[in-house]
């Protein structure tokens, strides 16, 4: 039986078979990642620049900015260079490195939102205790566990999934390497070590979105008792987009990694791992500054003083 050693690269899938429509894919992504890189860059730029934003809130999205570049680095370079160049291949060690810088970023990603959602509540309800629960070092503390929980599944994923025996080929079914698409080509009863992996992933993932949902519970009792609709209208436009990212974000991994087999199809599982990997790395810039006057106010000094 031979086994992934043997496989010196990886086919992937493209978004089109027609030359004009790559191209039209190329510029389409292309334009969506330079999008992404100025409004995460901006975001570090004024977090980093202005001292008035060295808080709580600023440093986890300043954390946030840095895993959504990473996130989309991690894929679309790669599928717009297969799209320009007409061409479908990654090499052996570079789906390795896909896999764990995806699993490893989307992991931190989604521990960081579930920090944000907490930061979110202790603001909003608890406004009192601020200052003491979350000091600089709870805040350090926080986003560290969440690079560090994306980096240890990063590891035990890619560890199991590149350990498995492979018997049909080595072409997957995605514009990048993706765990549930190599677990397609494996023919050996290993692959069940993994798939008991992911559950257990996911079902912690599960957790924590059952801990956003109920603080963005009480956060929303907290704000329909504020005597002001003003306040309240802030409040709401304010905490629903991020709910809305978080939702979209969630749904579509898990929908990508627990789906039945029977429901999939190369188109449903690109459009799936489109909104999972390259949608929220460009939206969440707009999605939280769009409303922020304090950092629109420093992005607006930072671009009039360049």
């Amino acid at each position: 039986m031979p086994n992934i050693s043997s496989v010196s690269e990886f086919l992937l899938l493209p978004f089109s078979d027609t030359r004009e429509l790559q191209l039209l894919h190329f510029a389409l992504f292309l334009g969506i990642y330079l999008a992404a890189l100025l409004g995460n860059g901006l975001i570090l730029s004024a977090v980093a620049c202005d001292h008035r934003l060295h808080t709580p809130m600023y440093f986890f999205l300043l954390n946030l900015a840095l895993l959504d570049l990473g996130c989309i680095s991690t894929t679309l370079p790669k599928a717009m260079a297969n799209a320009l160049w007409g061409t479908r291949t990654i090499s052996y060690q570079g789906c390795a490195a896909q896999v764990f810088f995806s699993v490893f970023l989307i992991v931190a990603e989604y521990y960081l939102l579930t920090v944000m959602a907490y930061n979110r509540y202790v603001a909003i309800c608890k406004p009192l205790h601020y200052g003491s629960l979350l000091g600089s070092r709870a805040c350090a503390q926080m986003a560290a566990a969440a690079w560090g929980s994306g980096f240890l599944n990063a590891v035990l994923h890619t560890a199991n999934t590149f350990s498995l025996h492979l018997c049909h080929g080595n072409a997957v079914d995605q514009f990048f390497c993706e765990i549930p698409q190599i677990l397609k080509l494996s023919c050996s009863d290993a692959y069940l070590r993994e798939v008991g992996a992911l559950v257990f992933s996911v079902s912690l993932a599960f957790g924590c979105f059952v801990f956003i949902v109920v603080s963005y519970v009480q956060i929303f009792r907290a704000v329909l008792r504020m005597p002001s609709s003003q306040g309240r209208h802030k409040a709401f436009s304010t905490c629903l987009p991020h709910l809305a990212v978080v939702f979209l974000f969630v749904s579509t991994v898990m929908f990508a990694y627990l789906k039945p087999p029977s429901i999939s199809s190369p188109s449903l599982d690109m459009v799936m791992a489109v909104l999972y990997s390259v949608v929220p790395p460009a939206l969440n810039p707009l999605i939280y500054s769009m409303r922020n006057q304090e950092l629109k106010a420093t992005l607006k000094k930072l671009i009039l003083f360049t």
